[in-house]
């Protein structure tokens, strides 16, 4: 064993029997690189990516790989899900010096952490013009002995280089609402009319996307939603026997998966699935809801309370192994052929309508077969993104077995994810924590505790989201150039601070945090939280233009910052008849508070009419006359 072994991240954990001299990222590599004088070789990955099981067995697990390793340099092992600061500074040093950007990320560090070589996934011999490993390590090593000179001024450069994305000024040019038409003209001319979707194979599942264009709401924006809804779900890249979606499709027809499960899809398509249903009442985008949130909380659950990251693509080395099925099997467990399609080495993939006992008997026999590695730990950041969905499909839905499970979600991101001062850790496992959170955390739990507030209507978890914001603001906010960094400012400082800003494949958390102070803002009447988002707006601004597909996010905050401000306070129960009827449609750019509470500004004065629950709509605190009457309120 190395010292991964006492890892809280399973990724690392993998490792921990390597003949690599592995550490964890910390003061106690870059003290021995600069005691020795030697490199440091980062290799930065995730627990359920593929490529890393491929170098990892390759030349991690060689002995004598490992003592070249060993010999030359510092070995740092990173879980990019645990460490996105660290991720995010090697991807941009990978995208920098190669064009091009993957996982596992292999980068070579100077004593002082500024990146001077970079590459991906090496192969052990060398192939396809891609140099061999050892190769890499020999030359690097005699570069760093002969040339050192060139390799700290080319350091020096990328260091500048990383360090001045993040101070990008904002754009002085005009927001206005045509943004958002010219954003959508732009996805429009990505968009597959044949099989849906946005691009070419491979094709990811764009749930900012989709939101955006559900929010557009025209006839066109909401054909290229249905016909990409209805592509997914219909099987391959979704899980029609178990529920849930994989990570992507390798295919244009949404067929053939990379068959890793991620919390985040999951978490993002139950919302947009659940968004689709309120707009269009399509019952197959209810089932999906009710398929993917029973995967999460069958699969995903931890024992500790959270779900957990991710399951792995493979089983025993073989991708799919799990979810595909050989001819015999097929027959053997009755699937209809017209049901099956060809994967590959002769097995098979299920896809179109299972009727319910069908699809519980495949189920079952899946479930007596060797399942794939389950990443336990439990982020924060997309235990958030969880919370929303969850919390929105319980009350839609009408699940009070889905509301209790937002509302133990909701305690253990206060509890255990939450430090004694009420800042929140980014990850969790075995009751260890992984280190402060990030500001991708502070975004996604705010988000969540919002939605968990309008589920419940209990009014703690809208207070606790305007605490987590604001905390956020104070530890994430670049006041100079507007925005938000990545990590803390007491944070990491071997680690340049950079901005997450590309909603790609989820919201960043810059353009989930404007989303959050948006609503705030017009729950608590603060402006200053609102120039807040707004800054976020001035820096996509110019990128949005060029590629609005990869900002969805930020364009749905933009959607609701042009938006008439529409608040709903509600005084009683949320179950109430009034309440329902006032929450029952898709009304995305509408704030909710519940109430009451002498805590949240826009209850203040709004109780009981009649001794009635009454539903108040406001505008900028201006509020109509107080409803009591559900039919006054249907639309």
């Amino acid at each position: 064993m190395n010292r991964l072994a006492g890892a809280t991240s399973p990724y690392l954990l993998q490792h921990a029997e390597n003949p690599v001299d592995w550490y964890e990222w910390g003061d106690e590599p870059f003290d021995r690189a600069r005691d020795e004088d030697k490199p440091l070789l980062v290799s930065v990955g995730y627990s359920s990516c593929h490529w890393c099981h491929v170098m990892a067995h390759e030349s991690f697990e060689d002995g004598a790989t490992a003592a070249l390793m060993n010999d030359l340099f510092v070995n740092v092992k990173v879980d990019r899900e645990e460490r996105p600061d660290v991720d995010a500074v090697t991807m941009e040093a990978t995208v920098g010096m190669t064009g091009s950007g993957g996982w596992p990320t292999t980068v070579f560090m100077t004593p002082e952490g500024k990146p001077f070589y970079a590459g991906t996934y090496f192969p052990p011999e060398a192939r396809h013009g891609i140099p061999s490993f050892r190769d890499v390590l020999g030359a690097v090593a005699e570069t760093w002995r002969e040339r050192r000179s060139d390799i700290e001024r080319q350091a020096l450069r990328i260091d500048e280089a990383l360090r001045s994305i993040a101070e990008a000024p904002p754009s002085t040019e005009p927001l206005t609402a045509s943004i958002l038409g010219e954003a959508t003209r732009g996805i429009a001319r990505t968009f597959d009319p044949a099989f849906g979707g946005f691009g070419r194979s491979p094709k990811f599942p764009a749930a900012s996307t989709l939101e955006l264009l559900l929010r557009r709401g025209d006839e066109e924006s909401l054909a290229m939603v249905t016909a990409t809804l209805d592509g997914m779900a219909a099987g391959g890249m979704y899980d029609v026997v178990g529920g849930g979606f994989h990570r992507y499709s390798v295919d244009d027809r949404w067929l053939v998966p990379h068959f890793e499960k991620m919390l985040y899809d999951n978490a993002l398509l139950t919302s947009t699935y659940l968004h689709a249903w309120v707009v269009t009442g399509m019952p197959r985008y209810r089932e999906v809801v009710e398929q993917t949130v029973e995967y999460m909380l069958r699969e995903l659950a931890l024992p500790g309370g959270g779900l957990a990251s991710a399951q792995d693509a493979d089983t025993e080395g073989v991708e799919g192994l799990t979810y595909t099925w050989t001819q015999e099997e097929a027959a053997e467990a009755g699937i209809p052929p017209e049901l099956l399609e060809p994967f590959e080495h002769g097995r098979l993939i299920v896809r179109g309508e299972l009727d319910d006992d069908l699809r519980a008997r495949l189920l079952a026999l899946r479930a007596e077969r060797t399942q794939p590695f389950r990443d336990d730990k439990a982020v924060a950041s997309w235990n958030g993104l969880a919370l929303a969905a969850l919390a929105e499909a319980a009350y839609r839905l009408e699940r009070g077995d889905w509301l209790e499970a937002a509302r133990e979600l909701g305690e253990l991101l206060l509890g255990p994810l939450s430090s004694e001062d009420g800042r929140l850790y980014r990850s969790t496992r075995d009751e260890r924590t992984s280190g402060h959170g990030f500001l991708d955390d502070y975004a996604n739990v705010a988000n969540g505790l919002m939605e968990l507030h309008v589920a419940t209507g209990e009014a703690r978890w809208l207070t606790e989201a305007n605490r987590l914001a604001r905390i956020a603001v104070d530890l994430f906010a670049d006041d100079e150039h507007g925005g938000f960094y990545l990590s803390a400012a007491d944070g990491d400082a071997r680690v340049p601070r950079t901005k997450d800003l590309q909603d790609t494949p989820i919201p960043s958390g810059n353009s989930m945090l404007a989303w959050v102070l948006l609503r705030l803002a017009r729950i608590w009447g603060d402006d200053e939280l609102e120039q807040r988002a707004v800054g976020v707006f001035r820096l996509v601004e110019p990128a949005v233009r060029r590629a609005p597909g990869a900002f969805a996010w930020a364009l749905c905050g933009l959607d609701l910052w042009f938006s008439p401000s529409r608040e709903i306070a509600i005084a009683g129960s949320v179950s109430s008849p009034v309440a329902r009827a006032a929450l029952a449609t898709f009304q995305p750019n509408a704030v909710v508070a519940i109430g009451p509470s002498d805590e949240i500004p826009l209850l203040g004065g709004k109780g009981f009419v009649d001794d009635q629950p009454a539903v108040y709509v406001c505008e900028r605190f201006v509020c109509q006359r107080p409803v009591t009457d559900p039919a006054e309120l249907a639309v």
